[in-house]
C-alpha cells in the first residue's frame, strides 16, 4: 500500500504484548461527523477496547474517541458502542472463534485507508505471565542480534 492511502491513527502496542494474536480481520467503522474530526486529529486510545458479535452483528466497544473540541452539544459519548462493517461470512467466522473458551477480539490499530477509518481486529487468547517474560526475552535477544550485526 502507498503511505499516502494509509495513515495509522492509533495502535495497541499492549495487546500484542497481552495477548497471542491468532489472525486478523479488516473492519469499516461507523462513525458521526465529529467523531471522525476527533479521529483524524489522533485522539483515540484502544487500550481498554474489544469487539463483540452480538444478533449477527458486530461492535467495537470500550474505544474512547475524545469529543471534537469545535464540536457542540451534540457530540456522541466518547465510549459508546460503535458498529463494525464486516462480510457477514467474516462475522459468522469471529462468532464462531470467540465461542471457544479463551479467545476475545482486541483492536490493534485504527488507521485511514483512502479516507476511510479502519479497524484491524485480532482474534486472541491471552498469555499467562511466563509467556510475557519469554515474549521479552526474546525480544531483547533478537535486540542484541541485531546491534552485533550493524557493527
Amino acid at each position: 500500500m502507498d503511505k499516502a492511502e494509509f495513515k495509522v491513527i492509533a495502535q495497541n502496542r499492549r495487546a500484542r504484548h497481552e495477548y497471542f494474536i491468532l489472525d486478523t480481520y479488516e473492519a469499516g467503522l461507523v462513525l458521526t461527523g465529529t467523531e471522525i474530526k476527533s479521529l483524524r486529529a489522533g485522539k483515540v486510545s484502544l487500550q481498554e477496547g474489544f469487539a463483540r458479535v452480538d444478533k449477527g452483528e458486530a461492535w467495537l466497544e470500550e474505544v474512547y474517541i475524545a469529543p471534537y473540541e469545535q464540536g457542540s452539544w451534540l457530540n456522541p459519548p466518547s465510549k459508546r458502542r460503535r458498529k463494525l462493517l464486516l462480510h457477514r461470512g467474516q462475522i459468522r467466522e469471529l462468532q464462531e472463534k470467540t465461542s471457544e473458551k479463551g479467545l476475545t477480539i482486541v483492536p490493534l490499530r485504527l488507521y485511514l485507508k483512502q479516507g476511510r477509518a479502519k479497524v484491524e481486529l485480532g482474534v486472541a487468547r491471552g498469555k499467562h505471565l511466563y509467556d510475557k517474560r519469554e515474549s521479552i526475552a526474546e525480544r531483547d535477544a533478537q535486540r542484541d542480534i541485531e546491534r552485533a550485526l550493524r557493527r
